[in-house]
């Protein structure tokens, strides 16, 4: 018999049809403590990052915006704003107690005009063709089982002219802060996920991601082979975040 179809979780080698649900047990157990753990993780730099994500995405008044991966919030908040009164931002993620999570937060926030929630798989976006003026995701598109897929069905959704921006650890460029990195990756974050959320495997995972994830060369071309166009990336804090941006023409 063939072996089945395996893709990594992490470090390990899984069935493709099982990443998706091991993904989804891994921010379940997260998702209370998701947002603590972030300013923990990232000495709160990764405000820092979102508002110049969403400062530079030229997202303007009127704009039909969807965020993947939306887990609790964060770019929603920050994009509404500039959708104004007569935009509209979909909050969308495919684990239901993030997408919880960041319904509670938002409205406590009191964002609830031009706001829609949908769990949703992005690989199988629930969406007309060509309904959307930018779909962002930050910090998602690395626990997507199949990326290529889910580029296709950003493409597909965006109107003409649209565009795609993703936000998402990369590669580091420093080779001086790369022993660093790799210490605060898979030394330090399960400590923390240990001491703060009582989950030190899913932090060692969530380290793990990242450094399966493709870097900033293999996702512009898979941005490319899903049939953007313009393709540009900046890199953030030494390349360890990168913007990865492009156009559907």
């Amino acid at each position: 018999m063939n072996k089945p179809e395996t893709t990594h979780f992490g470090y390990r080698q899984v069935p493709v049809d099982e990443k998706q649900k091991l993904v989804g047990r891994v921010f379940t157990s997260v998702a209370a403590k998701y947002d603590v753990m972030n300013d923990l993780m990232s000495f709160g730099v990764h405000r820092l990052w979102k508002r110049w994500f969403a400062a530079t995405s030229g997202v303007r008044a009127g704009d039909a915006v969807l965020d993947l991966a939306g887990g609790t919030g964060d770019i929603v908040a920050l994009l509404l704003p500039r959708v104004g009164a007569e935009g509209s931002v979909v909050l969308g993620d495919i684990n239901a107690a993030m997408l919880h999570a960041g319904r509670d937060r938002l409205l406590n926030c009191g964002f609830v005009r031009n706001l829609h929630y949908a769990q949703l798989n992005a690989e199988a976006l629930p969406f007309p063709d060509r309904c959307f003026d930018a779909v962002t995701i930050a910090f998602g598109l690395r626990n997507v089982t199949d990326k290529q897929r889910a580029l296709s069905e950003m493409q597909r959704v965006l109107k003409p002219g649209g565009r795609v921006l993703i936000l998402e650890f990369s590669t580091i460029k420093s080779e001086f802060l790369k022993p660093l990195y790799d210490f605060h990756s898979f030394k330090v974050l399960p400590r923390l996920g240990a001491l703060i959320a009582n989950n030190p495997e899913s932090y060692q995972y969530l380290a793990e991601s990242i450094r399966k994830h493709p870097g900033q060369a293999a996702l512009t071309a898979m941005m490319e082979a899903a049939g953007f166009a313009n393709v540009d990336v900046r890199n953030l804090s030494a390349g360890s975040v990168a913007i990865h941006r492009g156009y559907k023409v």
